[in-house]
């Protein structure tokens, strides 16, 4: 069985790539086929890889700004030849599901999402991108005719897999299809248990509006309880400016940095609204709890009572009451984190090789 696997691009590490790497643990010797590759911003891993790039590898300001170069990165998958191959996986959030393939070869898409800024969060991205009204015309225009495109090319996919029920429902939505869940993989062994802990609540990632940190600003300011906040982004400057006493920001933190600040903290706070989210089973691997909005891939991840408590609506209030409820006797951190281990690496790589196999095994049956 010949494989390849295909990526959006290669010049940021994220959840993707990470889920990108354990993928590649399975298939070794499959090449990765992305739309462009910068090895000085990626792990060492990759450069052990057979990468093949596409012609936006070329096109000045590609890597930069990928959203204003959608039409390039649309077209880009779609001259990769992939005739060689019996079974293709791809790894997609928005172009990547769009190689062609011919019928004797089976094309699995690892779905993360469905292009998010053409379907349920359009309105959004718009009124939040503060670029005005001949930006937000042009826009529109775009994102009809991705929308269109973006469900023509899922007509190539083979067999979905959803990282979360909540992507797996938006997949039925927009795309009219099917998918089987298959959580990402989490690195649970980097992450121990404390048998200290600090008095601070916590929150790590990157400072996007949808992260929702800018709510729990304001409700830990009106709380006056202690909130580190681990990250940076493109809201970093407006973040602080509302912060109060007890908001303290760390950026440029180490793994293990990182990882001793979940172990140390009283709960986690996750108030946005993911598709799945890894942070907030990185903390329960570390036998933290999370207090988190009630949606998403937090349902998937997330034991109410056993591993953390929601709060059903997306406001510091919601959020305060929430806090207030918390008590760290309610919670047995050696429980939560044997419900983090159900996400493990290994849990992925082993659902993911049988999942391919049994479709494989099937496809070939079906072949003239």
């Amino acid at each position: 069985m010949k494989v390849a696997l295909v990526c959006e691009r290669l010049n940021v590490m994220a959840g993707a790539e990470k889920h990108l790497l354990a993928l590649a643990e399975v298939y070794p010797d499959a090449p990765i086929y992305t739309a462009l590759y910068t090895p000085e911003t990626m792990p060492e891993e990759f450069r052990r890889k057979d990468i093949r790039v596409s012609f936006a590898q070329k096109v000045p300001g590609a890597a930069k700004y990928h959203q204003r170069f959608l039409p390039v990165f649309m077209l880009a998958f779609e001259q990769f030849d992939l005739s060689e191959f019996d079974v293709v996986i791809s790894i997609n959030h928005a172009c990547a599901k769009s190689v062609i393939t011919r019928p004797k070869t089976m094309h699995v898409c690892i779905c993360c999402s469905p292009m998010r800024y053409a379907w349920d969060l359009y309105h959004d991205y718009l009124r939040e991108s503060g670029k005005g009204k001949v930006f937000n015309a042009i826009a529109a225009l775009l994102m009809s005719s991705a929308r269109t495109w973006d469900l023509r090319t899922s007509f190539g996919v083979d067999h979905f897999v959803a990282i979360s029920r909540h992507v797996a429902a938006r997949i039925r939505k927009y795309y009219r299809r099917e998918s089987t869940v298959i959580h990402p993989p989490v690195e649970t062994h980097r992450f121990r248990i404390s048998d200290e802990l600090d008095d601070y609540f916590l929150m790590v990632g990157r400072f996007a509006p949808y992260k929702k940190v800018g709510l729990a600003i304001e409700a830990f300011n009106e709380l006056r309880l202690p909130l580190l906040i681990i990250g940076e982004g493109e809201q970093e400057k407006y973040l602080k400016s509302i912060a109060g006493p007890t908001i303290t920001f760390r950026s440029g933190q180490s793994d293990e940095q990182v990882a001793e600040a979940y172990a140390r903290c009283q709960a986690f706070i996750f108030p946005g609204e993911e598709d799945f989210g890894i942070t907030p089973v990185e903390a329960q691997a570390a036998g933290r709890p999370v207090i988190a909005f009630r949606r998403g891939g937090a349902l998937d991840t997330v034991k109410e009572g056993l591993s953390g408590i929601f709060f059903d609506e997306q406001t510091p209030q919601a959020l305060m009451e929430a806090v207030k409820r918390y008590r760290p006797e309610d919670f047995d951190p050696q429980a939560i984190r044997q419900h983090a281990l159900s996400f493990d690496t290994k849990v992925f790589q082993e659902a993911i090789r049988s999942f391919v196999e049994e479709k494989f095994a099937a496809h070939r049956e079906s072949l003239p």
